[in-house]
């Protein structure tokens, strides 16, 4: 039993599941602030633009009966389609996924691998008939002029 626990404790004590744990109460707490901003920032001036919609008191009633809000539908007990509550989810998602899409892409600039220093020269142009050759060449396979010479005295 004492081995289990031990297990366990390293298990819990690993850096990926303490990271884990931090994420998902960073997520809960950026989840609050994202519906914050989707209720109270963006739906309102939407709602203005098209004459005073509440999209959160958008309901389709199917019970027969006539209620002037969500609210008093649910009171009620009525059975009811919530799509302005949908709605409201769907611009919420779009928000926190946009939202973990800037996130992850500034991630991915910071941590982004440098490019390999470029290799090292193998080859060099000939002065005489501009072919690549290997570096450590005399004399050109080529064009078969001798390399010590400059290109102005070969003229």
């Amino acid at each position: 039993m004492k081995q289990f626990f031990e297990e366990f404790k390293q298990f819990a004590m690993r850096g990926n599941v303490i990271d884990l744990a931090v994420g998902i109460i960073i997520g809960v707490a950026f989840n609050g602030v994202v519906n914050s901003l989707v209720n109270d920032i963006i739906m309102p001036p939407i709602g203005y633009l098209l004459n005073d919609i509440d999209f959160s008191n958008l309901f389709i009633n199917l019970s027969g009966g006539d209620y002037s809000s969500l609210a008093a539908a649910r009171d009620a007990g009525a059975a009811t389609i919530n799509y302005g509550l949908f709605l409201n989810a769907v611009i919420n998602f779009i928000i926190v996924a946009f939202a973990v899409f800037l996130l992850v892409k500034q991630m991915n600039r910071l941590f982004r691998e440098k490019p390999a220093p470029p290799a090292a020269l193998t080859t060099k142009e000939c002065p005489f008939c501009h072919t690549q050759i290997p570096i450590a060449a005399v004399r050109c396979p080529n064009c078969t002029s001798h390399l010590e010479e400059k290109p102005a005295e070969a003229a």
